[in-house]
C-alpha cells in the first residue's frame, strides 16, 4: 500500500502533499502542518489535562514527536489520526508524569484571569462539567474529549486509542458512566 493510497479526500490530500514536502527537505512544510493542526491537539491536550500550561507542554512534545517521526510515518491511517494518537498519548503520559493538574485544578475558564485581574464568570453548570472532568482518569477523558469536543467517530476514536470500535465503544460506555457517578457524587457534596 503506497502512502497516498489511504489518504483520501482533500484535507488528506494536503496533508500527503505536506508531507511529501518535509520528506524531501521543506521545513516549512512542517510549519504548515503544525499551523493547521495546532488549535485541535492543543483543544484535545487541554480538555485531557485540564490546564492550559500542561497543554501548551503537551502541545510541544506531541510536535516533536511527530518532527522526529514524521519521515517514517507509513499512512496505515490518515495523518490526524495519527497525528491524534501521539496528542492523546502523549497527554496521558504528562498527567501521570505532573501531579500538578489533579492538586490545584481550577476550571479552565475561571483560571483564566483578564487584564485588570478581573475572572470572567462561568455559568455554574459548565464549571461542574470540568471539575467532574478532572476527577476521571485520563484515559476516560481523552474518550469523552476525542468523541464531544473532537466530535470524532467510534471508527475514528478506535485508530487513535488502538483498539477495536467495538473498544472504543465500551470505552465510551464505561467512561460516560464515571462521569454521571462523578457527577452525582458532586450534586449530594454540594446540597
Amino acid at each position: 500500500m503506497t502512502f497516498e493510497a489511504v489518504q483520501s479526500g482533500p484535507r488528506a490530500e494536503e496533508d500527503a502533499y505536506l508531507i511529501r514536502r518535509f520528506r524531501e527537505g521543506d521545513a516549512s512544510a512542517f510549519d504548515a502542518l503544525y499551523e493547521k493542526y495546532y488549535g485541535r491537539v492543543f483543544s484535545l491536550a487541554r480538555g485531557i489535562l485540564n490546564s492550559n500550561e500542561d497543554a501548551l507542554d503537551a502541545v510541544q512534545e506531541t510536535f516533536v514527536q511527530v518532527w522526529r517521526n514524521l519521515k517514517r510515518f507509513e499512512a496505515k491511517s490518515q495523518f490526524s489520526t495519527w497525528l491524534y494518537r501521539i496528542s492523546v498519548n502523549t497527554a496521558i503520559q504528562h498527567a501521570r508524569r505532573s501531579k500538578r493538574h489533579r492538586q490545584n485544578t481550577v476550571p479552565l475558564e475561571t483560571a483564566e484571569t483578564l487584564p485588570g485581574g478581573t475572572v470572567p464568570e462561568v455559568s455554574e453548570l459548565k464549571e461542574q462539567v470540568y471539575q467532574t472532568l478532572t476527577r476521571m482518569r485520563e484515559e476516560d477523558r481523552a474518550v469523552l474529549v476525542l468523541y464531544y469536543w473532537e466530535n470524532q467517530s467510534l471508527e475514528e476514536i478506535a485508530e487513535v486509542l488502538g483498539c477495536t470500535a467495538n473498544a472504543a465503544k465500551t470505552r465510551l460506555f464505561r467512561a460516560r458512566e464515571r462521569f454521571r457517578e462523578i457527577w452525582i457524587e458532586m450534586e449530594e457534596i454540594h446540597e
